[in-house]
């Protein structure tokens, strides 16, 4: 419990507001895109900019308080936010800067994908940020990150240059391969085990109008398809980027009348290469008949906006996952089993594809450590009704109870809820041990716990 002059000090030390639970906006500042998700801090510091965050982390430190960190709100475990502690809330931060020379682009750690669209595309350039706008940049860089752009151009990860970052002592360090390059190692994959970034400096490249959309076939093709997409996927020109799904069809355009509430099998697609040769890239894929496409030129952001209808804020989610190698015709088995029988029409599951440029970099040069993996799977139960957060919970948890033997071990942490250390440990795998070596250093207390956790050495 804190005094209320104490708490009257540390909101006289902050540019931007202290939400406590008596304000009028504290539930709407507490809330976050998984509304499955209620916690209650003590206190909420929407930070104005790096000093406020500097006030807050100090304050955490000094009082001994549980302490979060939210960027965009995005965030599907929920560790974004504590009970009784002190969240900062970095979504007022979306400053971002482009700089047409040097093709970077600095921004900060409030934005999401569309923030970062709407900056980058006028000038024709992207970051490989995502697939949906809603996204933050923050837990999604920290977390590695992939989308669209991934094949062609890596995680996002991959493309930062520096990070500013306030460690738990209350200093502010820039990490780049210059400068606290252990710090910078740890920060590409590693999550918020290390600091508060402030903003980030990404590498940005050409991408302008992409040939992108979605193919649909019925759920008797799903073993043929699951079979051809798992050579496929593997041997396509980077370039190509195709996410395999099952799928409810939603009863809205541009899908037909007739498909609509089907559950069917599906890939949604990306093209980056030129627009002229696109047929020829799709030819392979036509040659499998779908029931139903939708292909044509548009821009990223139209892309990246695809499914913003579909999966607003403020839904129940749940969702697991994991790394893998190869579609074996035992875990395709496993997919018909659970993929065709969704609990919401909502509720899906995904395989993006992770290879191409990340498997250009080596296993141990960043955090992130899985490499060599074809896929990131997802299994997301996702409903509206909060009555259905059991059921879409069992579902997800079941679906990859059966699939987890037929994967790599470990999971992208951005995918995974709240599932202990040793979900973490192999997630890391060889590169586990040296994370615990930059924790040690820079959060030796574990300040910043309320995350996919590193611990210490001696905690």
């Amino acid at each position: 419990m804190l005094d209320e002059a104490t708490v009257e000090k540390v909101k006289a030390s902050l540019r931007g507001e202290l939400i406590q639970p008596h304000d009028e906006r504290y539930d709407d500042a507490r809330t976050i895109w998984n509304a499955m998700i209620d916690k209650r801090p003590a206190l909420i510091a929407r930070c104005s900019g790096t000093a406020d965050v500097i006030a807050a982390v100090n304050f955490a430190r000094e009082h001994d308080l549980v302490l979060s960190v939210r960027g965009g709100g995005h965030n599907i475990a929920g560790t974004a936010l504590c009970d009784d502690g002190l969240t900062i809330d970095l979504s007022g931060m979306k400053g971002i800067h482009v700089d047409l020379k040097t093709r970077t682009v600095r921004a900060q750690t409030g934005c999401n994908l569309g923030d970062l669209d709407r900056e980058t595309q006028v000038f024709g350039l992207a970051v490989p940020a995502g697939i949906v706008t809603d996204t933050g940049i923050a837990g999604l860089t920290l977390g590695g990150g992939f989308g669209w752009l991934t094949r062609r151009y890596g995680y996002t990860c991959d493309n930062l240059i520096s990070a500013d970052v306030v460690t738990a002592d209350g200093t502010v360090l820039t990490a780049s391969d210059k400068e606290n390059a252990d710090l910078f190692w740890g920060l590409r994959g590693g999550g918020g085990n290390f600091g508060v970034v402030t903003s980030f400096l990404f590498k940005a490249h050409p991408v302008d109008a992409v040939y992108a959309g979605v193919t649909v076939w019925p759920l008797e093709r799903a073993r043929e398809l699951m079979r051809w997409y798992g050579d496929f996927s593997r041997q396509a020109p980077t370039d190509l980027y195709g996410f395999f799904a099952f799928l409810t069809v939603p009863p809205a355009p541009p899908f037909p009348a007739t498909l609509h509430g089907r559950t069917m099998c599906g890939i949604v697609w990306c093209y980056t290469g030129s627009l002229d040769a696109a047929e020829k890239a799709f030819a392979p894929m036509r040659s499998m008949a779908p029931a139903f496409e939708h292909l044509g030129s548009m821009p990223l952001p139209v892309l990246n906006s695809m499914f913003d209808a579909l999966y607003p804020p403020g839904q129940q989610w749940y969702w697991k996952g994991d790394f893998v190698k190869k579609l074996t015709d035992e875990a395709i088995e496993r997919h018909l089993e659970y993929g065709s029988n969704p609990p919401t029409p909502q509720s899906t599951m995904h395989l993006y594809p992770i290879d191409g440029a990340v498997h250009e970099v080596g296993a141990a040069d960043t955090a992130w450590s899985c490499r060599d993996a074809a896929w990131s799977m997802v299994i997301v139960g996702v409903d509206p009704n909060p009555a259905n957060a059991q059921k879409i919970t069992d579902w997800a948890r079941g679906y990859w109870r059966a699939l987890h033997p037929y994967s790599d071990g470990g999971a992208y942490v951005n995918f995974m809820m709240e599932e202990g250390s040793d979900r973490v440990r192999a997630t890391y795998g060889d590169n586990y041990e040296r994370l615990v070596d930059v924790k040690t250093k820079y959060d030796p207390a574990n300040l910043f716990r309320t995350n996919q956790n590193i611990e210490p050495k001696g905690q």
